[in-house]
């Protein structure tokens, strides 16, 4: 019996692990692929507080999940094939085993778009990317491509266009969808009507290849891909029917990462942000982490933890 099974390793679930092993917390942490997550494939990251220049998102996780291992979390690798919140005791059957605890944390971030365009995913984090806060800097004067018909497209078109020299907006639309105020775009071309065909690079982001509203193709030389195509869901699936979801798989969540199930508690990309960060992930996993010792141990309120 553990005190707290955490599925998911990213930032917030290797955050968790850190706050509750250290809270003497017995403490499991599970994943089904721990390198193959947003942060774990991200190629550079020069912005998480109190790192000083570049790293991977790779050498950033293994630096978290070790710190959580030296406090005593376990961690292990397995496929989960179903769970049970619904009772005091939570159980996680996977293909390894059961594994059983007093609470459960969900940090299962989100599943990626069922389809990808040729050449995406082989560069992603070398220069396709689908966070502008993250990696605009790493774009300054140089030419990029946003992708997408959204707001969140034009507001990281935005975001971009403070470094890039030059955008150009992919939009596979005849227009935005749901803008209302179009603003001021410096530095962009809008290419309406664009359907992004393949992302063209060796080793890095060489061009991007479209087919334009008249029908010919076209490669655009870029040095950057920002894609904010729609199809990113919460990895919820596997809890849908236990623990209430809103409309597009978000776990609803309180202030303190706490589901209406008692027991069962959200971190990271599960709930509702309108900030996609690893940072904030972490604060995440550490809010839920403190209210996973509140609820074990009957206090009535957290208690940081200082030192």
């Amino acid at each position: 019996m553990y005190d707290v099974i955490i599925i998911g390793a990213g930032p917030a679930g290797a955050s968790a692990a850190i706050y509750t092993a250290r809270g003497s917390l017995k403490t499991l942490v599970i994943d089904k692929s721990p390198n193959n997550g947003a942060l774990a494939i991200t190629h550079k990251i020069a912005n998480y507080p109190g790192v000083q220049g570049e790293l991977t998102g790779k050498d950033l996780l293994d630096n978290m999940r070790e710190q959580a291992k030296s406090f005593g979390a376990e961690f292990i690798q397995t496929n989960i094939t179903a769970v049970d919140v619904e009772g005091d005791t939570k159980f996680v059957f996977t293909a390894d085993g059961m594994y059983e605890s007093k609470a459960i944390i969900i940090a299962t971030g989100s599943k990626g778009r069922n389809r990808m365009l040729p050449g995406e995913e082989e560069l992603l984090g070398r220069g396709v990317s689908t966070c502008a806060t993250c990696d605009g800097a790493f774009f300054e004067g140089k030419t990029v491509a946003v992708i997408g018909d959204s707001e969140e497209a034009l507001e990281e078109a935005q975001a971009l266009s403070k470094f890039a020299s030059k955008i150009y907006f992919v939009v596979p639309r005849p227009e935005l969808q749901n803008v209302h105020h179009m603003p001021e775009l410096v530095n962009t071309e809008m290419r309406y009507k664009a359907k992004p065909l393949e992302v063209v690079g060796n080793g890095h982001v060489e061009g991007l290849r479209i087919r334009t509203g008249a029908g010919e193709e076209e490669t655009l030389e870029v040095d950057g891909v920002f894609v904010f195509l729609s199809g990113s869901k919460p990895g919820t699936d596997f809890i849908a029917e236990q623990v209430p979801l809103d409309e597009e798989g978000y776990m609803q969540l309180d202030a303190l990462m706490q589901s209406s199930v008692p027991g069962v508690f959200g971190a990271g990309e599960v709930r509702r942000t309108p900030v996609k960060q690893a940072v904030v992930a972490a604060a995440d996993g550490a809010i839920a982490a403190m209210a996973v010792d509140k609820f074990i141990n009957k206090r009535a309120q957290l208690i940081p933890q200082y030192k």
